[in-house]
């Protein structure tokens, strides 16, 4: 049985469970669902239930009550190899027409005429991202039911000496900006490819989205996974709505896999790309910003990998108001759209090596040709900041706005922080919380490491001697002080300790700086032998 076999398994009702009302299809409307029984029917087969799959057929994941089919061959030249197989998306132009009915994408242009001599005519310009566009989109989200995200007074204004308003997106039912764009994305499919499905690939934010609002809109929807995704990262996909797959060790494993079934079914593999309806919806964030708050003198977006998010936000912001300064913000580690501007070109292939763990969505992608002209157009400023200051940012979200952010949210707090921003004292600033997915034991690790670089844990040792009394005596000094004691470690036979002398190292946490200093001063007044080792 194929994967394509499973997958469309899932859409069979088994009657064992009440189905809820799902819409139907006119007598006129053609209805050629890519689950249909062609084997079944090749077969003659007159059982009363060995016609196509029931039109109102839930997706259950894991459970199939009928025996699984093949895909009937002839059905793929129906799918438009020439458009989709490559995993583009044809882009149309999104324009409005008489309300309440919104068509964001118009009628494919014809083809190109021949010359006299027999050559075809040079390929039209591609369609570019026009703030209409962006109108549009925001009209369709509306309808859709998107929630606009609230864009809210920080508590670390005082803090840094500014304004700072914190556009959450990380609300989104996924917790990630990317819902935007993938709505638009799957609206504008034609509807007998929405009756196909759709495919994807790897563990992205992206990735998620397609799998919430496919399942949402009754598109058929295949995820992809690398073999080393977590088992809550596979349950959350399925709890969306999406038949899941485990293939590959690699990334990349998965993505050529998605390509493979795609041609050889049918299904359209969705890849994040620079479509300008996808751009458009992403835009919709500069626009809802403008509408919360107006009197803004910069918005911060975090920027990396194809940098969409930037380029669509500041078409909007731009357009309704240039003097509002947009700056973009991308890890030191991936600096794809600072060394693209410093070359002038987009760079498709950056030699490093980031740590992906942490910025998974934002190296996955290469940066685009119609991104990078809007980036270099429109954004006023772009800046790269450190890991470190992206991990403390995590951590003043966990204390100051009580939410926990991924490094991709964190990169526009990071930037003031860091104080990469100095022109920015005194005035209205507008952060983009793009999103908020990290698992559970990876968020751990970077509040620990977080705590560690914000002095305010750290580890010393110090010599004692085998004397009762004397670990005593070192514990009452670290209470006296209103000292954490996290972790001890008495070492008596240690080559760095002295004869008849014991090795003591100490993790301690402490409230701020200045406690610090102050630990230190005592520490050093006391014993001779301390030594602060590295963090």
């Amino acid at each position: 049985m194929n994967f394509a076999a499973q997958f469309l398994a899932n859409f069979a009702n088994d009657g064992s469970q009440p189905q809820e009302t799902r819409r139907g299809f006119n007598d006129s409307e053609e209805y050629d669902p890519f689950w249909q029984r062609w084997e079944t029917q090749r077969l003659g087969s007159s059982r009363p239930d060995s016609g196509p799959c029931a039109k109102d057929a839930r997706l259950a994941n894991g459970r199939a009550s009928r025996r699984s089919t093949l895909i009937c061959p002839e059905r793929l030249k129906d799918f438009g190899a020439e458009e989709y197989l490559n995993g583009d998306v044809k882009v149309f132009e999104t324009s409005v027409s008489e309300p309440p009915e919104v068509q964001l994408m118009s009628t494919p242009k014809p083809p190109a005429k021949k010359s006299v001599e027999g050559k075809s005519a040079p390929k039209a310009v591609p369609e570019h991202l026009r703030f209409e566009d962006v109108s549009a989109a925001a009209f369709r989200l509306q309808q859709s039911g998107i929630q606009k995200t609230p864009c809210s007074y920080s508590r670390l204004s005082k803090q840094y000496g500014m304004e700072i308003y914190l556009k959450k997106e990380l609300l989104h039912y996924t917790g990630s900006v990317k819902e935007r764009g993938v709505l638009c994305l799957l609206s504008s499919l034609k509807q007998d490819q929405q009756r196909k499905g759709v495919i994807v690939a790897t563990d992205c934010n992206f990735s998620m989205a397609v799998a919430h609002h496919a399942a949402e809109l009754r598109i058929p929807v295949l995820v992809i996974m690398p073999a080393y995704s977590s088992p809550p990262r596979l349950r959350m996909y399925r709890d969306y709505g999406a038949m899941v797959i485990s293939y590959g060790s690699t990334a990349r494993d998965s993505s050529n896999h998605a390509r493979h079934l795609a041609k050889e079914n049918g299904y359209l593999c969705l890849e994040e790309d620079e479509s300008a309806v996808y751009l458009a919806g992403l835009g919709t964030v500069g626009l809802e910003i403008y509408e919360q708050m107006p009197a803004l003198d910069a918005v911060i977006v975090p920027t990396g990998g194809s940098c969409a998010l930037l380029a669509g936000a500041a078409l909007a912001i731009k357009h309704l108001n240039p003097r509002i300064a947009v700056i973009g913000v991308e890890p030191e580690e991936f600096p794809l759209l600072l060394q693209s501007l410093k070359t002038d070109s987009p760079i498709k292939d950056l030699y490093c090596n980031p740590n992906k763990k942490l910025y998974r969505d934002l190296v996955d992608h290469s940066l685009g040709t119609h991104t990078f002209q809007l980036a270099k157009k429109l954004v006023d400023k772009v800046i790269s900041v450190r890991e470190s200051d992206a991990l403390v940012a995590m951590l003043r979200f966990q204390e100051f706005e009580r939410a926990t952010v991924d490094t991709e949210g964190a990169l526009g707090l990071a930037a003031i922080l860091a104080g990469h921003l100095p022109e920015l004292k005194g005035k209205r600033v507008a952060v983009v919380v793009s999103s908020a997915n990290m698992e559970l034991d990876l968020v751990l690790q970077c509040v620990e490491r977080a705590l560690v670089l914000d002095d305010r844990v750290f580890r010393f040792a110090v010599q004692l001697t085998d004397w009762p009394g004397d670990m005593t005596k070192l514990l009452d000094l670290l209470t006296r002080e209103d000292v954490r004691l996290l972790d001890v470690c008495h070492r008596r036979y240690s080559d760095k300790a002295e004869l008849f002398k014991a090795q003591v190292e100490c993790v301690v946490e402490m409230r701020d700086k200045s406690q610090n200093s102050q630990l230190r001063r005592t520490l050093s007044e006391r014993y001779p032998s301390l030594r602060w080792l590295e963090r």
